[in-house]
């Protein structure tokens, strides 16, 4: 019998893409024939020609499912489909039929199913089809994903457990992410405390980690829309301080951490000059991962001519000014892509320190 785990979260941004990608992992290392659903998909993505959603896309490349891709994705919402629903003219009965067809497709042919949710548990609700709904829909117990802390996750499992209480569904435990390294312990002996009295078994998952809650270049490049020159393998380098060249030359020099991004106006010529001559130099390579360079001024022929030479990686933008440019980059959050190799080596590491499969396959078989 095919075992399927519903992945919903309190919120968005709390990994259940990493956990699906975790789960995934361990099970194909068991031997387990994987498969990978994501029933209502509000990113459309394009895959070998099929319309399906971004983690669907993902876990196709990752783990070799494409020959599953035309299941993995029944229901892609794209712009306007809300309004269809509410004129009658998308019908959730036809929809269900959709994601019961895939997923019953799947079940032919795998042993363990990941079935992740979209966003927050309520999200499709529009279309009558909340994470609460689809995971009753296919008979499949929930794993909720939180984030850290105690007092927020606390309240935020009771309010989504309402939810899924109301609809049927059968959640069954959490997982703790993004905890605090040094208060691990804590953390999760103060949750199991708060959920005593509910039937939920609290489970610990990832620590707080920067390389996976941080963008690589190629994620920032693409966030712009703008293309990567200099080094083409800098793409996959991970961005974990960005700051704006607007100090003196060897105060921003003094500045840089380890794998900065600089935000350097097109004006600021010596400065441009400077991080291209010390990216030459391995002690200063291993902070810069790049420029982002902003302005309508032209760059010099001469300093266009540095920053070609030194294979520097840069984005050049001249239209949108420095401050709006940090703004776009900063408020973006970073989800994992096929080509972060460093990172989905991570999440597979640290999937099988952190989460113990067989605890889980027992609990939810």
């Amino acid at each position: 019998m095919t075992q399927k785990i519903f992945i919903a979260a309190t919120g968005q941004n709390s990994g259940k893409s990493t956990t699906s990608l975790s789960l995934l992992h361990l099970a194909q290392k068991t031997g387990r024939r994987i498969g990978f659903i994501k029933p209502l998909g509000p990113k459309p993505a394009v895959l070998n020609g099929l319309d399906v959603d971004k983690d669907a896309a993902l876990m196709a490349q990752v783990f070799s499912l494409e020959a599953q891709l035309a299941c993995m994705s029944p229901v892609v919402v794209k712009p306007g489909d809300t309004k269809k629903a509410l004129d009658g003219h998308l019908r959730p009965a036809d929809l269900e039929d959709k994601i019961l067809t895939a997923c019953a497709e799947l079940e032919k042919n795998c042993d363990f199913i990941v079935i992740e949710g979209s966003g927050h548990p309520g999200v499709g609700s529009v279309l009558g089809l909340s994470n609460a709904r689809i995971a009753r829909l296919l008979d499949a117990p929930v794993l909720m994903v939180t984030g850290g802390g105690i007092g927020n996750v606390v309240d935020s499992v009771n309010l989504n457990l309402a939810l899924f209480e109301k609809e049927g569904a059968d959640m069954r435990a959490i997982l703790v992410n993004k905890i605090i390294s040094e208060k691990r312990e804590a953390t999760l002996d103060y949750l199991r405390r708060a959920f005593a009295r509910e039937p939920l078994k609290v489970l610990g998952g990832f620590n707080y980690q920067p390389v996976l809650a941080n963008p690589t270049l190629r994620r920032i490049a693409r966030v712009l829309n703008l293309p990567l020159h200099g080094d083409p393998d800098a793409g996959a380098r991970i961005v974990h301080h960005i700051h704006i060249g607007a100090a003196s030359t060897q105060r921003v020099v003094e500045l840089l951490h380890d794998d900065t991004l600089l935000v350097v106006t097109s004006s600021r010529d010596e400065l441009l000059v400077t991080m291209a001559n010390l990216y030459q130099i391995p002690e200063y390579r291993s902070r810069i991962v790049g420029l982002v360079i902003p302005g309508t001024a032209p760059l010099s022929k001469i300093t266009q001519q540095i920053l070609d030479r030194s294979n520097i990686p840069y984005l050049r933008d001249g239209n949108t000014h420095t401050t709006a440019m940090y703004q776009i980059i900063n408020e973006d959050v970073s989800k994992t892509t096929a080509e972060d190799v460093e990172k989905i080596d991570l999440i597979r590491a640290l999937a099988e320190k952190r989460i113990d499969f067989e605890e889980l396959v027992t609990l939810y078989s």
